[in-house]
């Protein structure tokens, strides 16, 4: 049985997913500077995830897998408007790019493919940021 942390508890970690967020984000120049992309999509998925897990803490869920949080920010915060739909299908992508990026054999992320995902990462953390004030 998963132990309940306090609000104060709760606070610390959600400032700290977002602190992490941020710091993942601000790490995406350098391997894309080498032209190690696959490294870029991974590091832009978890800059997202951070920020995903914190929204979700704020709000008592604590899901156990990438898949759940996925899932979760859909039900909880896309299907009722509380995130725009593009915010999630963002998220979505970056899912499954990461996943794939990562495992797939012969998967190769691009140079263009960084340039068209940042943004959509850098927005999808300023969004989370806004819901969480």
């Amino acid at each position: 049985m998963k132990e309940q942390l306090s609000d104060e508890n709760i606070n610390a970690l959600v400032a700290y997913r977002l602190q992490r967020a941020q710091e993942t984000l601000s790490e995406i120049p350098y391997p894309a500077e080498k032209g190690y992309y696959n490294t870029a999509v991974n590091r832009l998925y978890y800059a997202c995830y951070y920020a995903a897990v914190a929204l979700l803490l704020k709000h008592g869920m604590n899901p156990g897998t990438h898949a759940g949080v996925k899932q979760m920010l859909g039900i909880h915060f896309v299907v009722p408007g509380l995130l725009p739909r593009e915010t999630g299908r963002a998220y979505s992508l970056l899912f499954e790019r990461r996943h794939s990026s990562d495992y797939d054999d012969f998967d190769y992320s691009s140079k263009e493919e960084i340039e068209e995902l940042l943004p959509k990462a850098t927005a999808f953390i300023e969004t989370i940021q806004q819901l969480l004030k």
